[in-house]
Formats: C-alpha cells, structure tokens, sequence
C-alpha cells in the first residue's frame, strides 16, 4: 500500500494557510518563507503583483501592504496535489537576512495566513498522501543527520526502503490471513486451505523477513541515535588523554593533578560513520574537596544512562581493591570494555583478550597504540555491520513494533490447528507494522512525533 492508497484511509479536512521560515536561522545568501494551504494565488498576486505561472521561476519585488519593496526574489507556485503538503504551496526566495525575512513573514501572516507549527508541512504531507509516517519522519532525520552514512539512511528511508520493506510484511499477512479466515468460515469444506496454501511455509518465510528488516533497522537507529559511552575509573588513569586521543583534539585538560576533571565531559565523535557520544568523568576515588564529591555524583549518574562503559585502569598497576569496587558498582547487565591504559610506560604491546566475559584492550592514549583495536571492539560491541549498505534509518518506535510483530508471528507458528488464534496473532502482527507507516495511528502519536520537527518543515 502506497502513501497515496493510505491517504484514503485519513480524513481529508479543508485547512487554513500556514506560513513559516524555511530555512535555518541566522544569516544566509538565500532564505525562503513557505506558505501552504488553499487558494494561494491571491497570497502570491498581493505578494509580488503576478499571477504566477505554476512551477516557473517568477522574479519579483516582494512588497508590504502599502506597495513598499521588502526585498526581491524568486517566487515558485506548486498547485495542489502536486506538492510538498498535496496543498497549494508558495515559496518566497530572498535574501537570508533575519528582519527581511521577519518582514516578509509578517507580511504573509498579515494576509490570512497563520505560523506553522513545528513539523506542521510534513505532517499536512502525511494526511494528504504525500508521504507515509516513515517517510515523514526520516525527514526530520536527514535534516538531523550527524554523518554521511545516516544521511544515506535517511535518504533511503525518505525515498520509501523501509516503507516498502513494511508494505510487503502487511500485504503478505493480509493474504494469510484471508486463507485462515476462510477455513473459519466454510469449516464444513473438504480442502484444507491452510495446507494446500502452504500457510506454514508462509509463516517462516515471513518471520525470515521480518528478522532482516529488524537487523537492518536497528542498523538504522544505531546510526540514528548513537551510542552512550562513558569512561569511568580511579584519577589518573588516562581518561581524558582517551577522550582527546578518540576525538582527535585537546577536548579536556589533561594534567598529573589528580581530580583536574572535576565534571562531565562531552564529544561526539565517529565511528565508521556511527555517532558515538564519549562521555569523560571526575575520577572515583574518597575525597572531602565537595566541588569533587558533586562530580563523582555526576560520573555514578553518566553511568547509570550508558550504553556501554570503558573502565580505565593503570596497566603498570593492575587491578587494584579501589578497581574491584567500582566493578562491583556497576550494574551487571551494562556492557563495559576494561581499558589497561599507558602500555608505552611499561613496554607492554597493545593487544585485546576476554576477562571474565568481558573485553579488555592494552593501548596507550598518548601514541596511540591499541586505538584501532578498542574502535573495532567498540563497533562489535553495538553491533555494527560496515558491509549494511542497504541499512535505512529507524526510530524506537519501529523497532518496538518490528519485535511485537515477531512475537505474534512466533505465536502464531505455535497455534496448530487453532485456527481462530492464528487469524487473531496474524491480526495483531499486522497491526504492529501498520503502526511503523502511520496506516493506523493515534492522533496523539502524530502529534508527538511532528512536535519534534523543526518550524518550515
């Protein structure tokens, strides 16, 4: 089912003008005002004194009320459906000054029109058609796109990857589930629908299916969102010689005093185009220094919202009773990677092993050594595939119903001949994906999500 087929199922209302700056704030070369809504040609004749020709470039004084130039420009008229929202869309191309821009938007609030809310365009291009939820959302996402991978992915996820990935699943479990429901209703018929159908092989199939697309959309959010890594240990160790060493530049102050981090410290960095959010900490160690105490609060906090823990030590002294302390604090489900730091003081090459089930890198954050080998772990760790090409960018959200949608799948392989619970699981399973494209979805759920847009988009 397309964007378009779905948009039957929304209901279409007649809508008032919107207008919002488009483009980013602050000064520019070029900044655009969006207008969208019905009957827009009267905005653009009182705008610019044209009756504009739809799709053309018209170049123009953009005027005031009293016929004063507020700038020149050029004007484009998209006449509904074919645009952006499915509405008559007005784009104002100026210069990218702020007061220009202002001034031209007081301009087209003055005729009728009202501000647009944040996300309020893409959602109108949802409810219209234009765009499935998805689709929409990965708007936002390549606006919002830290590296040159999540920006493919959301560009895929924008062209309608993922959404026809979804549209499959639905359309096969549709077709399953009109064969079960017609062994429900001709219970007295001889042919076996479900078996001459081959509805377990379909059921496997679609479960094989729906494992791909979850391995590609966590690929998705992994690039999405990032990971939360942060480094904790004793003072002294080396963490925030790891933190420059891995963003490549002087972030923190590096000192032989103890306790010179005395709060959290934030870099993002990339990871074969993943975003990775490194997180540097006050030492943990007894103090009375109170400004210290409140950033060892700090670094306990941090810890507790990680995704994963680098746990520095010294590696000319090991694993000291102050280091099994703070293992013993940490929560023992959290991932953690064990850090023996300056091997170029000791003569010890860099190098990895498995302690204790959990990783443990030799490296030296001052040359370098071992840098390689703790990025390839790191990427293991979250489970990153560099040969994804077809990754596309996702949200909690998919993911959430992507697993519910297993679930009733597994449920249903397990109903035999209960046929009633195989057409419910089916249903159900159905349901969770149609969640991901917005076939069905709460208001208070579209209203959450375009919330979350910037204003013009």
């Amino acid at each position: 089912m397309t964007a378009s087929d779905q948009a039957g199922n929304r209901q279409t209302v007649v809508r008032d003008v919107i207008a919002a700056v488009a483009t980013a704030a602050g000064r520019g070369g070029v900044g655009v005002v969006r207008i969208s809504g019905p009957n827009l040609q009267r905005y653009a004749e009182a705008i610019t004194g044209k009756t504009l020709q739809v799709r053309h470039a018209h170049y123009a004084d953009f005027r005031d009320e009293a016929g004063m130039a507020i700038d020149q420009g050029i004007a484009l008229y998209f006449a509904a459906p074919a645009s952006f929202t499915g509405e008559d869309v007005l784009e104002l191309q100026g210069h990218g000054g702020p007061v220009v821009l202002h001034m031209l938007l007081e301009r087209c609030l003055a005729l009728g029109a009202r501000l647009a809310e944040p996300g309020e365009f893409s959602r109108r291009a949802f409810l219209n058609g234009k765009l499935d939820l998805a689709q929409a959302e990965s708007v936002a996402d390549l606006i919002d796109a830290s590296s040159q991978q999540a920006a493919r992915a959301a560009v895929r996820s924008l062209q309608g990857q993922f959404s026809k990935e979804i549209h499959t699943l639905t359309q096969q479990m549709v077709q399953l589930r009109m064969l079960v429901e017609a062994t429900l209703d001709f219970p007295e018929e001889d042919i076996d629908f479900l078996e001459a159908a081959d509805a377990t092989g379909k059921l496997q199939r679609m479960q094989a299916q729906l494992a791909q697309v979850l391995a590609a959309a966590t690929q998705g959010r992994l690039l999405r969102e990032g990971m939360q890594v942060v480094l904790i240990g004793q003072p002294n160790v080396g963490k925030s010689s790891l933190l420059n060493a891995l963003a490549g530049q002087e972030v923190a102050i590096v000192t032989e005093i103890a306790g010179t981090t005395r709060d959290t410290v934030r870099e993002l960095i990339q990871l074969n185009g993943v975003p990775v959010h490194i997180i540097d900490t006050a030492g943990l160690r007894e103090t009375v220094d109170q400004v210290e105490q409140i950033g060892i609060q700090r670094t306990w906090a941090a810890a507790e919202k990680a995704d994963l823990i680098l746990l520095l030590q010294d590696a000319r002294v090991g694993i000291t009773e102050s280091d099994l302390a703070i293992m013993r604090r940490l929560p023992a489900q959290l991932p953690r990677v064990t850090v023996l730091n300056k091997i170029d003081l000791n003569g010890h090459a860099p190098g990895r092993e498995e302690v204790d089930g959990y990783a443990q890198i030799s490296l030296s954050a001052r040359t370098g050594e071992g840098l390689d080998l703790l990025r390839d772990t790191l990427l293991e760790l979250f489970g990153w595939n560099s040969h994804s090409e077809g990754v596309f960018i996702a949200r909690a959200r998919h993911l959430d119903a992507i697993r519910r949608a297993a679930q009733h799948l597994n449920s249903a392989v397990n109903c035999g001949t209960m046929t009633d619970l195989l057409a419910e699981e089916l249903r159900l399973a159905q349901l969770a994906l149609s969640e991901i494209t917005g076939e069905f979805s709460a208001d208070d759920l579209l209203g959450e999500i375009f919330s979350r847009f910037c204003i013009g988009k």
